[in-house]
């Protein structure tokens, strides 16, 4: 019905019939949907995968995060992170870090580790540092580093790719983040981040993670120099390397921020866009069995409305002063969230909270 009533367009409803037959789409049809495609069918899409996979569950934890410094050898040209010529920056002690994870409260499931690459910092700083959480948290999960900062220490370690996750993972790393990622097409990579790790050294680090059985999230960073072409191009990476390996929970799309860095003179995109970019994500994923809105980033009210274009991920209550986006604008200046508030959005905008651990198991159902 909905095809025949709402879609003129010949190609439109060929791709969207084989999208509601659970039948994969190839780039072409990933770029034309991405490109022609009206709100109302995206969300009509989107929505139909999300249910389709996860019902009406939308699942939240209740993470730390940590950013342990802002110190980093690279300077990525859409970053507001890194620490500038003569600017002040942080640097935390480990016994300063543990500290916080004490200060957390016993209800938080995970501590998020992410920041910096540190020039100096390398795989027993940082194993040191989980060992001394385990301690304290013994059954806390573990959710550290990006790509680009296991490459580095694990080079500084005089270690392997291979060896540096390995010996993480002895340490006490259980998952990775997503971060680092950016955008795959290697010319636009060039521009925006060209001393970090390729794309190809990306994804083989997350190869290499599921593999030695530590699984990872993924991302994106849309909004700023890259076409519709790149974004659904770094899509079909994401989605090939999952079919070889099922290591990913769950997509994040991260919008570009345009304060405080490089690419300024760049308009942030519209809500609109938000929007394209998160339904085409949940269609063209289909072996991603979650997609995440980081609401700190792109907010709570838009995060609300993502739920109708296939979210099922709200991200964590993220008990902490998180700078990575508030830094480049992010209207979350101190994201922090109680548990009852996160039941409220997601309940307000029809859906069931669902608490989850870290990989996705059921805590509580409210």
């Amino acid at each position: 019905m909905f095809l025949n009533t709402y879609i003129s367009d010949n190609e439109l409803k060929s791709i969207s019939k084989k999208v509601l037959n659970n039948q994969r789409i190839n780039l072409e049809e990933g770029i034309y949907l991405y490109d022609n495609a009206d709100l109302a069918t995206l969300g009509y899409l989107s929505n139909f995968v999300r249910e389709s996979k996860n019902g009406n569950n939308t699942y939240f934890n209740k993470n730390l995060h940590i950013e342990p410094t802002n110190t980093c050898v690279y300077s990525c040209k859409f970053c507001s992170y890194y620490k500038k010529k003569d600017e002040e920056g942080w640097e935390y002690s480990q016994d300063e870090m543990l500290e916080m994870v004490k200060n957390a409260g016993e209800e938080i499931t995970e501590v998020h580790i992410v920041g910096g690459v540190h020039p100096t910092w390398d795989v027993h700083f940082y194993g040191e540092l989980f060992q001394k959480i385990k301690q304290i948290r013994p059954n806390i999960h573990i959710k550290a580093f990006t790509a680009v900062e296991i490459s580095y220490i694990s080079k500084r370690s005089k270690m392997s790719i291979k060896e540096g996750l390995q010996t993480l993972k002895n340490y006490g790393l259980n998952s990775i983040p997503g971060g680092g990622a950016e955008i795959f097409d290697e010319e636009i990579r060039k521009q925006i981040c060209g001393q970090k790790d390729t794309a190809a050294q990306w994804l083989s680090v997350h190869q290499t993670a599921h593999e030695l059985g530590i699984p990872s999230n993924a991302t994106n960073i849309y909004g700023h120099i890259e076409n519709t072409f790149h974004k659904v191009e770094h899509l079909n990476r994401l989605r090939e390397l999952q079919d070889k390996t099922g290591g990913f929970n769950v997509f994040i799309p991260l919008k570009f921020k345009n304060k405080n860095n490089e690419l300024s003179y760049l308009n942030e995109v519209s809500i609109i866009e938000d929007v394209k970019m998160y339904a085409i994500s949940r269609i063209y994923l289909d072996n991603f069995p979650h997609i995440k809105a980081y609401w700190p980033m792109i907010g709570k009210d838009i995060s609300q409305l993502l739920l109708s274009f296939g979210v099922d991920d709200f991200d964590g209550t993220i008990n902490d002063t998180t700078k990575i986006y508030s830094r480049a604008g992010a209207d979350e200046q101190s994201p922090s969230m109680s548990t009852d508030e996160m039941i409220r959005l997601i309940k307000d905008a029809g859906r069931k909270p669902i608490e989850r651990d870290s990989i996705y198991n059921i805590i509580k159902e409210y």
